[in-house]
């Protein structure tokens, strides 16, 4: 087994954030838009919001920067 890159996890670190920001704001959108949205709307967008947020703590933690990687 190979030795893991700090450069490689953290990059797939920061695919993760982006992937789930779209996520989050794309659950948002359909919640904002519905006339009565359910109960399990709302908290599938608290849930992709909740894994948002602590990816981006992690990376704060890491000091892992999305200007890093160009």
């Amino acid at each position: 087994m190979g030795k893991i890159n700090k450069k490689d996890v953290d990059g797939e670190l920061l695919d993760a954030i982006f992937t789930l920001e779209r996520e989050w704001k794309q659950i948002e959108s359909i919640v904002e838009k519905s006339i009565e949205p359910s109960h399990s709307s709302h908290q599938m967008e608290a849930l992709a919001q909740a894994k948002y947020l602590f990816l981006l703590r992690e990376a704060r933690h890491r000091k892992v920067s999305a200007l890093q990687r160009v």
